[in-house]
């Protein structure tokens, strides 16, 4: 009997290793990329000094290869019945930036904020589904937690202390996302066969997003996505 019941799970577990797939891919950018301001930190010498060459806006990362990083891609119409991750991720604030940059997490799942700063943050979210958030984090305060109850497009999370501060989430009632990395590259797993409408957001983008289909089958799909600088009219 007890050969028969691990035969059992043995087949199911291969049945859904076979329905589950990853999402591969990379996005990139075609044009001139626009030159990275500096943070001007001079208000704060804490934040000054953390940093031995001057620190660059994140808002747009691109490399030599036209590779793009910070960017958001999720399917959307996926089923999707578990449990949010009781395993929370992580935004820190470290020289007086905000590390990740950009961030995705699911409904239920927690944040943990960090200030590995010594020095005083003010950290206020603005999501208009999920309730806003404004505390205080001195240099004494270094964890502090936040959990969104609801699903939610991109909002900003910024430091009122510190206005160059900026950071942005995204709140999703299912697993299948990911952010790209410093080669635009994302990988996005588990993901039940089926065909769905794939997401790219990107910071600079914001009103212009890009979709487009993917069929998941045999458990591999690869999906890319290009931003391109909007031509002078």
């Amino acid at each position: 009997m007890r050969k028969i019941m691990n035969l059992v799970l043995i087949t199911c577990v291969a049945v859904s290793t076979v329905f589950a797939g990853e999402v591969t891919g990379r996005v990139n950018y075609i044009g001139k990329a626009p030159k990275a301001k500096r943070l001007r930190m001079d208000a704060d010498p804490v934040c000054a000094a953390s940093h031995k060459e001057a620190a660059k806006a994140e808002s747009f990362i691109v490399d030599a290869d036209g590779n793009l990083a910070n960017v958001i891609v999720y399917l959307k119409g996926v089923t999707y019945s578990g449990k949010a991750p009781t395993e929370p991720e992580t935004l820190d604030q470290n020289g007086c930036v905000y590390s990740p940059h950009v961030i995705g997490l699911q409904a239920g799942q927690p944040l943990k904020i960090l200030n590995s700063d010594a020095t005083m943050h003010n950290i206020h979210g603005l999501p208009k589904v999920n309730r806003e958030f404004n505390f205080g984090m001195p240099k004494s305060l270094k964890e502090k937690t936040v959990t969104f109850d609801k699903a939610e497009d991109v909002f900003v999370v910024k430091c009122d202390v510190h206005p160059w501060m900026k950071s942005y989430a995204q709140v999703f009632d299912h697993p299948y996302f990911a952010v790209t990395g410093s080669d635009g590259s994302f990988s996005i797993k588990n993901v039940p066969d089926g065909t769905y409408k794939a997401v790219a957001w990107q910071e600079k983008f914001n009103k212009r997003t890009l979709s487009q289909d993917v069929t998941v089958k045999g458990g591999k799909a690869t999906l890319n996505f290009t931003f391109e600088r909007p031509k002078k009219k």
